[in-house]
């Protein structure tokens, strides 16, 4: 039987509805290994995961049996039912609807490693605002700025 065989990494990014600080040092390790749990799931390990209070940042290699966009539904939905789960303060905790999805390829996989794991350290500097926006003209992106604050 032929073999099908994938690494496809990718660097995954999205916040928290209208940015809000929900991601409290408290939850944090639990809801990115929640998080991590849902990825295993779906046979697309998260190599890392980090963010801050107001957005993530996942290092994933992506299986060949899912799309992207259902594989970040999937996480967004079971994270955030879940998230609600642990406290009152948590029930108004929302994902933003939209998501960057960027191809990294092999080579980079130990620098956007390292870049996952300083985010709180890399946010003292820059604003989510502008790394998101930065990411999205490093890659190439074309995107329309009214939409991708929602």
């Amino acid at each position: 039987m032929p073999q099908s065989l994938v690494n496809i990494p990718l660097h995954c990014i999205w916040s928290t509805k209208d940015r809000e600080p929900f991601i409290k040092p408290e939850i944090e390790k639990k809801l990115f290994s929640y998080m991590a749990a849902i990825f295993r799931e779906y046979e697309s390990p998260a190599l890392a995961i980090n963010g801050t209070e107001n957005h993530v940042h996942v290092l994933t290699i992506l299986s060949r049996k899912i799309t992207v966009a259902k594989l970040i539904e999937e996480v967004k939905k079971s994270s955030s039912k879940w998230i609600k789960t642990k406290s009152t303060a948590y029930r108004n905790f929302y994902w933003q609807s939209g998501y960057a999805a960027l191809g990294i390829g092999q080579s980079n996989v130990a620098a956007v490693k390292k870049y996952i794991a300083n985010q709180k350290e890399h946010h003292r500097r820059k604003t989510f605002r502008d790394e998101y926006i930065a990411f999205l003209k490093k890659y190439g992106i074309e995107y329309d700025e009214r939409y991708v604050w929602d």
